[in-house]
């Protein structure tokens, strides 16, 4: 962690419970400034009004508490507990805020004594130091091995009949009452569908703030906002997908706040936002300035110092105070819901500094964990800037691994909107700028993009190529809720329609096959057998790929555990380790020849179709595969 030794000025107050002369001294050498305002306010009674992290854990890192109040700035702080100690203390200049830094370097969890005394009055708080979760399953992280699904908990499905005041199902920009318990209800679907995790959008709370139904504007980073539920209602969700046999990952957001959260009006410390509600720059988007050697300064402070919106403040990271608040509250999150995986939001409008800070915190006590950044970027040169693993201006930022964009928006590019194959080809060919490649996450859309059936024009065929080649190329696939069933919707908010059948009186129910129309049971089985057969296969969850062949329209290539042929392997009855996948955008049916000599089907002989991929015989010939493959269509092989 970084320090400005300059912020560290104490309120006055006595530290001398922090354990240490040095650190006592200090504070009251520090206290000075205010040693005559706190002279002639005796008589004022301290108040804590909130402490957050609300608790935290023993084995966890020694936290730093951030109190709300009245009246700290002239009260001795102390913390009381077996085997922890104080050992630094400062106070914002208007007694509001205190920040506590607790060492429970091996503390048991107990629950300590919190206290804020001045003149005979002394304020009690009850703090509790929880133990830790000991399941050796917990925190397992999400892998190539996992599909992943994006909820919009507001718009997913609702759990009880009365619809909350104030939700408007009518306004595209309104709360629609979607809740947590809502999901919960719906997992047995997620699981006929083929989903191993899910990912909703934030559900820290979001207050008053008006249109705020997707969650990233938040007022209180450790609340459930009550418009999803409670924080028990967060923690049942956890608990009944892991019952599932399902993984959890939740949606942070470091970057910003809401324009309602306290900090605006009133921050902890100096230099808590870059700039203020009155005078801050606006976040530039040009990411290509960031990874520019030869960029002017000015041209990067822009982007990760803007504010995203005037209604989202931008928090600096630079400062220590903020970066060790957001890294708790990271690790708070993880411990209490018994998290999997993290999604970061606005990725590249954040110093890389802390992305190393806190994802190298994140790693350290929970070596499973994963997360995915959201860069949303075509350029493959930008997204893989932000990619752990390799360093940039001496910075690993020890991402796990970004979002694919660059596959996302080529993929839109050769279904939809006329450009050749040999552009997906492309993009994968830079793989080679990820140090893991295998990690990314690619997707067909997401919350912020149009729905891809609306952007195909309405062609069914076309969401089932793209969807299938979702479940096919390397990485982790990601799917927007209702792209299983081929939900329509153009730019934000349309592309985020409920889900139907997600609240009573829905005129009709697309978590049954009985409640969806034709084309939304076509759609989903496509979907869900896809799933199935990369379920059921080794090979297209963490094998490696070959990209065999591409032109206008057609691609092929092959998912395989071993790089060599069969022959070569002797071991071409070896169950699962190669799949072929032939792709057709063309409305004509497409006559392919494939040489195999020098690849993964070199001396491969046996082609089994797979359902649900077509059933087209494919045949040898000296060295050479042959395939007639139907109009836009999609066929898979187990190859041995």
């Amino acid at each position: 962690m970084r320090f400005w030794p300059s912020l560290f000025l104490a309120g006055c107050m006595c530290a001398m419970a922090a354990g240490s002369n040095a650190h006592a001294l200090k504070g009251l050498a520090d206290a000075s400034a205010q040693s005559d305002s706190c002279a002639t306010s005796k008589n004022v009674k301290p108040r804590i009004d909130k402490i957050e992290p609300p608790n935290w854990f023993a084995g966890l890192p020694s936290p730093m508490l951030l109190l709300r109040g009245e009246g700290l700035n002239c009260a001795q702080l102390t913390v009381t507990g077996k085997g922890v100690k104080l050992t630094r203390t400062q106070v914002s200049t208007n007694g509001h805020w205190a920040f506590l830094w607790v060492d429970t370097t091996g503390a048991a969890s107990q629950t300590l004594k919190l206290a804020a005394s001045n003149s005979g009055v002394s304020i009690q708080r009850n703090y509790a130091l929880a133990a830790r979760n000991s399941s050796p399953t917990a925190h397992q992280g999400f892998s190539p091995a996992d599909v992943l699904y994006l909820i919009m908990t507001d718009r997913f499905a609702r759990a009880g009949s009365a619809d909350p005041p104030g939700d408007d199902r009518a306004a595209p920009r309104g709360w629609h009452g979607g809740n947590l318990a809502g999901i919960a209800e719906h997992l047995a679907y997620l699981k006929q569908l083929g989903v191993t995790t899910v990912w909703t959008t934030p559900v820290a709370s979001n207050g008053d703030m008006p249109e705020a139904y997707h969650g990233y504007a938040a007022t209180d980073l450790y609340a459930v906002d009550s418009h999803f539920g409670t924080l028990d209602d967060y923690r049942h969700l956890s608990d009944e997908l892991h019952a599932h046999g399902m993984k959890l990952v939740i949606d942070l957001v470091p970057n910003h706040v809401g324009v309602q959260h306290p900090w605006v009006k009133d921050p902890p410390a100096p230099e808590w936002f870059h700039g203020t509600l009155q005078h801050h720059p606006s976040a530039q988007h040009d990411f290509n300035q960031l990874i520019d050697p030869h960029a002017p300064p000015e041209a990067w402070r822009n982007i990760v110092d803007g504010w995203f919106t005037d209604a989202m403040p931008d928090l600096n990271q630079s400062n220590p105070l903020v970066s060790q608040y957001l890294i708790e509250n990271a690790l708070w999150w993880v411990e209490t819901a018994n998290l999997d995986g993290i999604r970061f939001d606005t990725f590249p409008y954040v110093d890389r500094s802390f992305w190393h800070d806190l994802n190298a915190t994140l790693h350290s006590v929970y070596p499973h964990l994963t997360e995915v950044g959201e860069v949303f970027d075509r350029d493959p040169e930008v997204t893989s800037y932000f990619a752990g693993g390799e360093a940039h201006q001496g910075i690993d930022t020890e991402l796990y691994t970004p979002f694919d964009f660059p596959v996302f928006f080529t993929l839109r590019d050769v279904l939809v909107h006329g450009k050749p194959m040999t552009e997906l080809d492309d993009v994968l060919r830079h793989d080679s700028l990820y140090p893991h490649p295998e990690h990314l996450v690619p997707f067909i859309g997401n919350h912020d993009t149009t729905r891809f059936i609306t952007d195909a024009n309405g062609s069914t065929a076309k969401l089932k190529l793209a969807l299938g080649l979702l479940a096919t190329l390397r990485g982790t696939p990601q799917i927007y809720s209702g792209d299983e069933i081929g939900m329509t919707g153009g730019a934000d908010p349309d592309n985020r329609h409920d889900f139907p059948g997600g609240w009573d009186g829905d005129p009709h129910d697309a978590f049954t096959q009985a409640g969806r129309s034709p084309q939304e049971q076509d759609v989903f089985d496509w979907t869900s057998r896809m799933l199935a057969l990369r379920a059921t296969h080794r090979t297209l969850e963490g094998g490696m790929e070959q990209n065999l062949f591409a032109d206008q329209d057609g691609f092929v290539f092959v998912r395989t555990l071993e790089a060599g042929g069969c022959a070569a392997q002797g071991n071409s009855q070896a169950v699962d380790s190669r799949v072929l996948i032939v792709v057709n955008d063309s409305e004509n049916a497409k006559s392919l020849a494939i040489p195999m000599d020098g690849t993964a089907l070199a001396g491969c002989s046996a082609f089994t179709p797979l359902a649900p991929g077509a059933a087209v015989s494919a045949g040898v010939d000296g060295g050479t595969l042959h395939v007639d493959e139907p109009p836009q269509s999609m066929s898979v092989y187990e190859v041995r």
